[in-house]
């Protein structure tokens, strides 16, 4: 994609309105949920949880950058 290409995407994505940004995230999410390191990160933090250790909802939206 070339910069010009990107830019336009940017902005157009920024006149989204909330749920329509929503939307598009968990589509987004949906998209690299098939890539290989989506799942080894998946299947470390269901270990961890697994294993005692809890993230809350808050800052599972940090780490996702949904924040």
């Amino acid at each position: 994609m070339t910069a010009t290409a990107l830019l336009d995407l940017k902005q157009r994505l920024a006149s989204l309105r909330e749920g329509e940004r929503r939307e598009l995230s968990a589509y987004l999410i949906r998209l690299g949920q098939d890539a290989p390191a989506w799942k080894r990160e998946t299947a470390r933090r269901l270990r961890q949880m697994a294993a005692g250790k809890k993230v809350s909802t808050a800052a599972l939206r940090r780490q996702l950058g949904h924040a």
